[in-house]
């Protein structure tokens, strides 16, 4: 059994990359677990907060990714790069500690998104690349899903109604979960 933890770069309660997550759960392939992790609750990145130990959110977000065979991050976009709510949470997550190692480190990494706008989420998706290839993640390049003008792929409650991103979100998640299953063998 393959276990992939998804996180959505939204707070936003219709998003739309929420929404393409709990796609890929209904999506996942047959011996793969995708669970739901959250950035909810992490507060603006400071050292001095740090220094008085990690808050709950970001405790219980870099154990999810510690417990997990690979991260699929859902990313919006915003301003044509990360969102800053999961980069915060990202850098975070990514601190090095003498008896705890950030969580990144080694952990295969896929990345994925929607947006109202036409090229969907493209720059992002390459912005993020630079971020986990720093904090030493395996991202896997071996397919995308860019999800534009998803306000008209989705329906009221938020399940993905068109089905050619249906049948790539489909093969996105089975290329990641071989990449994962992989990296996990090795």
């Amino acid at each position: 059994m393959v276990r992939i933890l998804g996180v959505a770069g939204s707070l936003r309660k219709g998003s739309y990359n929420a929404a393409l997550l709990r796609a890929a759960v209904e999506a996942a392939p047959e011996g793969v677990e995708l669970v739901l992790g959250t950035i909810r609750g992490i507060p603006l990145f400071d050292a001095d907060e740090e220094a008085l130990g990690l808050p709950p959110a970001v405790k219980a977000l870099r154990e999810g990714i510690r417990a997990a065979d690979g991260l699929l991050i859902v990313s919006p976009e915003y301003n044509a790069s990360i969102p800053g709510v999961m980069k915060n949470a990202a850098d975070w997550v990514s601190r090095v500690y003498p008896e705890d190692p950030s969580p990144f480190a080694g952990k295969p990494v896929a990345v994925m998104g929607a947006s109202m706008g036409n090229f969907g989420t493209l720059q992002a998706q390459d912005a993020w690349r630079p971020v986990f290839k720093r904090v030493e993640a395996q991202m896997w390049f071996g397919g995308q899903v860019v999800v534009p003008r998803a306000q008209t792929l989705f329906d009221a409650e938020g399940a993905l109604t068109d089905e050619a991103t249906a049948k790539r979100l489909t093969q996105f998640l089975a290329g990641f979960a071989g990449f994962v299953g992989k990296m996990k063998g090795a």
